[in-house]
């Protein structure tokens, strides 16, 4: 039986285990969907949300994604699965986005009306995030990338502008957002399992995602089973990874 009652931040993240097998018990889709929505509160470089959630319910497609996923137990056990994409390939829209958001809260006016922080912030909108995220088969991000190294010898600068460290922004920002989902399904005492082990491929096409889209995480969703969880946690001594500067 779930219990109504919801855990604070310290006690869901101190509930929330990997787990492995889950018990055959349905779980509120509504409230699966109002976890994924939570998800969305994570932090996100330059708000440009580069993310996508695929909440799956229907028993015939689980099977399919457990069987792309290796048919590990936590993927065919689940009740429900979530999915999260990152989808680098839509930064020109998150970026108008972002602007039009902006514009409304300046309100109507024109150019030359705007302070000097709402310029930088459409600018910033406008300029530097489309220098940051265009590229032509690679070529611009290291041209891009060898200038701001140079540059850097002299002064302070972001240094990530590769194609490749942009997409490593998308899937931090996704990963954050799977981080906010899996602490407020242990809330409402709600279990899930992190997944890695999938054919990134084949679950593209079950889900008819484009090309240039990526899996970040799929996670299992379900009550946890007596043996879902395969032993105690274990953490490296916290005096090992902890330094005060």
């Amino acid at each position: 039986m779930v219990v109504t009652d919801e855990k604070s931040v310290s006690e869901a993240i101190k509930y929330r285990r990997s787990v492995r097998v889950f018990k055959t018990e349905a779980i509120d889709e509504v409230k699966v969907k109002n976890c994924i929505q939570l998800a969305t509160l994570a932090p996100t470089s330059s708000n440009m949300q580069l993310w996508e959630f695929y909440h799956v319910v229907s028993p015939a497609i689980i099977k399919e994604i457990a069987k792309a996923s290796f048919n590990q137990n936590a993927a065919k056990t689940a009740q429900q699965i979530v999915i999260i994409v990152a989808r680098k390939d839509l930064w020109r829209k998150r970026v108008e986005s972002n602007i039009e958001y902006l514009k409304t809260q300046y309100g109507n006016k024109s150019k030359a009306d705007y302070s000097t922080r709402e310029k930088f912030a459409l600018k910033y909108y406008q300029k530097i995030i489309p220098a940051l995220y265009f590229d032509f088969l690679g070529i611009i991000g290291m041209i891009k990338f060898f200038t701001f190294q140079a540059i850097g010898i002299f002064k302070p600068i972001y240094r990530q502008a590769r194609q490749s460290d942009m997409r490593i922004v998308a899937h931090k920002s996704a990963a954050l957002a799977a981080q906010n989902f899996m602490i407020s399904m242990s809330a409402i005492n709600y279990d899930t399992c992190p997944m890695e082990g999938f054919d990134s491929l084949r679950i593209k096409k079950i889900l008819h995602l484009p090309a240039h889209s990526e899996i970040n995480m799929i996670l299992g969703c379900g009550i946890r089973d007596e043996q879902g969880v395969y032993g105690e946690r274990f953490r490296i001594p916290f005096e090992e990874t902890y330094f005060k500067i």
